[in-house]
């Protein structure tokens, strides 16, 4: 073994950080994820000890924001993993040389997001009962809703990270997998928004999912949820998706326009 061959493939790998914000950002990133939900899970639960307070239903809590959590991550990838196969398989270009249009393309990724959805949330939920003897279906009627907002949610991130890929290329990639988490702390996903500190609770009022895992909370606890704030977690939804929509036409005409579909891929 030579020190001068392994020192130079090391280099060469370590050369990408320098001109790469997305590969800095993924080591910089994760760890701070980690510590921000689990940090603020654990402060949860201490907060309920000294306050004394009765532990909640911890299984009913975690499992349900897992699954509904993945149904917007799934919604996302849905979307941004299905166009980046055809990116890989430089099949992007003969797409558009045929009488397919974006709309339709996006149109049908949406669905292939959404099948996805259904299939992973069946598989978790009988899996949950199974495994865990715990119901989802306990939410009742609420669980439509709450899926809906989630899934259009995993649209317009989905929508915007193929947005970016046009725009960044290869080095964008990462977001396909990663841009869902960048929102996981303010979600609320396993603790209430009340356990943020004051300026991140404010933010969490602008993130749509913060508002179904909190009515999930409710209804597992066995307390009323006021479907107007779903309403409001719907009508940001929307805006959100219009304007991911937007970002992505303006673009995918920008990528075409500078001739650059054909090197999708390479």
């Amino acid at each position: 073994m030579k020190l001068h061959r392994i020192s130079a493939m090391f280099l060469r790998h370590i050369y990408l950080y320098r001109h790469s914000i997305t590969r800095l950002v993924e080591i910089f990133y994760w760890p701070l994820l980690d510590l921000l939900v689990w940090g603020f899970v654990s402060l949860y639960i201490s907060r309920l000890s000294a306050e004394g307070k009765s532990t909640p239903n911890f299984l009913g809590i975690f499992l349900g924001a897992l699954i509904l959590w993945d149904i917007l991550f799934r919604s996302q990838q849905g979307i941004s993993v299905s166009f980046l196969e055809e990116v890989w398989a430089r099949n992007f270009l003969n797409l558009f040389v045929s009488p397919l249009t974006i709309g339709e393309y996006l149109v049908s990724l949406m669905l292939v997001a959404v099948f996805k959805v259904v299939v992973v949330f069946l598989i978790s939920a009988l899996l949950a009962w199974v495994l865990y003897s715990f119901n989802l279906f306990i939410i009742g009627l609420s669980l439509l809703p709450f899926m809906l907002n989630l899934i259009i949610l995993g649209w317009a991130l989905g929508i915007l990270t193929t947005g970016l890929i046009l725009r960044f290329g290869q080095q964008a990639e990462v977001l396909a997998w990663g841009v869902a988490f960048l929102f996981q702390p303010i979600s609320a996903v396993f603790y209430p928004v009340s356990v943020l500190p004051k300026f991140l609770q404010k933010l969490a009022t602008f993130i749509p999912a913060s508002y179904v895992f909190e009515g999930m909370r409710a209804i597992i606890f066995g307390q009323r949820f006021s479907f107007d704030l779903l309403l409001r977690a719907f009508g940001l939804n929307v805006l959100y998706l219009g304007l991911a929509l937007f970002f992505f036409f303006r673009m995918f005409r920008q990528v075409r326009a500078k001739g650059l579909l054909a090197k999708m891929g390479e």
